[in-house]
């Protein structure tokens, strides 16, 4: 009888030594896998406990920074953070907006958790740079000309808003084209640009149109300032003149390349 061939005794001897080495391989990774998998669902189970169904990380205090108007007892008020509720699930984006919405004094709230226990809320309150007589109260306006609180005590130093709109057709025309809300944060917009030293000095913003705003200092002296437009040029202009007409008590810098002084 005739003996095996060569190929024959190669798949014996294949049959012999087990299954091909990748195939080996890939159910070596496969057994990795499942052992991983294992490992990651016994871990995981004591994570999301500790996380969700411990008494260890709940939040339990709230701490307030950066407040100077408002008290840290009317933000905490006004966060309504869910005590007693697992940390990690409290919702920071809704204390956020929840601030915003009450405290319209708030510009920007920071809210975070601080492990193990609490949550912190870093605020930015508006700082008004103008302010609307209504009545016997005062309306507070920031920088964005965003009318954020009524006071009854007017702060101190900051400058009163007056829209002193005339009848005129260039005025009527004014407040028909920009509104009132615009004329406003134009307003806003020379108040900021004013030189400090005026600044400090300045009484009353007074609008009477888009082109036509004014300052009235606390010495009785007048700046004609003309529209927001050019606000840099404007504050160096009216510097240099009031160095050079000390005496004067009329400015005019509505057009900075020609300005003008008046008055003793």
């Amino acid at each position: 009888m005739a003996g095996s061939t060569t190929a024959e005794r190669g798949e014996r001897q294949q049959e012999s030594s087990g299954p091909p080495p990748l195939l080996r391989s890939r159910r070596a990774r496969l057994r990795a896998l499942v052992i991983l998998g294992l490992v990651l669902v016994f871990l995981g189970i004591p994570t999301v406990w500790l996380f969700y169904g411990s008494d260890w990380l709940r939040a339990e205090h709230v701490s307030v920074s950066g407040t100077r108007v408002l008290t840290p007892t009317q933000v905490t008020a006004a966060a309504d953070v869910p005590l007693g509720k697992p940390l990690v699930s409290v919702d920071t984006d809704a204390i956020e907006t929840r601030l915003r919405q009450k405290l319209p004094r708030i510009d920007s709230v920071d809210v975070t958790r601080s492990w193990p226990h609490g949550i912190d809320l870093k605020v930015v309150e508006r700082t008004p740079v103008l302010i609307v007589q209504k009545g016997g109260k005062f309306i507070e306006v920031d920088d964005e000309g965003v009318r954020f609180a009524t006071v009854s005590k007017a702060p101190k130093g900051v400058p009163a808003l007056q829209l002193a709109l005339s009848r005129s057709s260039s005025a009527a025309a004014s407040l028909r084209r920009f509104g009132e809300s615009r004329l406003v944060r134009e307003a806003v917009d020379v108040a900021r640009a004013v030189p400090a030293v005026v600044a400090r000095d300045t009484r009353t913003v007074k609008v009477r149109s888009y082109d036509d705003i004014s300052l009235e200092l606390r010495d009785g002296r007048t700046v004609a300032w003309g529209s927001s437009e050019k606000g840099a040029a404007k504050a160096r202009t009216l510097t240099a003149l009031m160095k050079a007409s000390p005496g004067a008590r009329y400015f005019d810098v509505s057009v900075p390349t020609a300005p003008a002084s008046s008055g003793s």
